[in-house]
């Protein structure tokens, strides 16, 4: 195996959940701009935070689909995007520890279900991120 092919091989795990992160930031996106008005007093939460959210997911995507399809994996863009997620996370807590009173048991649910999905998410990139490692490790000793 040459070491392109090896390098293309040994993020293969990463890239996939690269895109699926990238596809759900669209999907969730679209959904939150769409239905932000509709959404917002069924959730106790403010229309244009939910619009602002799910625009902002937008060129996050991009950037996602951006690291998963370089050809030379760049390993700081997927560590950013871990990162990224990580804030998301700590910014659902945040969100609902100050908006706490005026978020409904659905918005407390909602918010709480999309966070847990990201940490998915960036669990499965830093094991990713991980293996990639030490598969780079095992390869120079070779």
């Amino acid at each position: 195996m040459t070491t392109a092919t090896a390098s293309i091989d040994r993020s293969s795990f990463l890239r996939r959940v690269l895109l699926v992160d990238a596809a759900t930031c669209v999907a969730m996106g679209m959904f939150l701009v769409l239905l932000a008005q509709p959404l917002a007093p069924m959730l106790g939460l403010p229309a244009s935070l939910l619009e602002i959210a799910g625009t902002s997911l937008f060129p996050i995507a991009v950037f996602m689909a951006w690291v998963a399809t370089r050809s030379a994996f760049l390993r700081s863009g997927a560590w950013l995007v871990v990162a990224g997620n990580v804030a998301w996370i700590a910014a659902s807590g945040l969100l609902l520890l100050r908006l706490g009173s005026t978020v409904t048991p659905v918005g407390w649910a909602f918010v709480t279900l999309q966070a847990l999905a990201v940490a998915v998410l960036a669990v499965l990139e830093y094991r990713g991120l991980a293996r990639a490692a030490r598969l780079t490790q095992l390869a120079s000793l070779q």
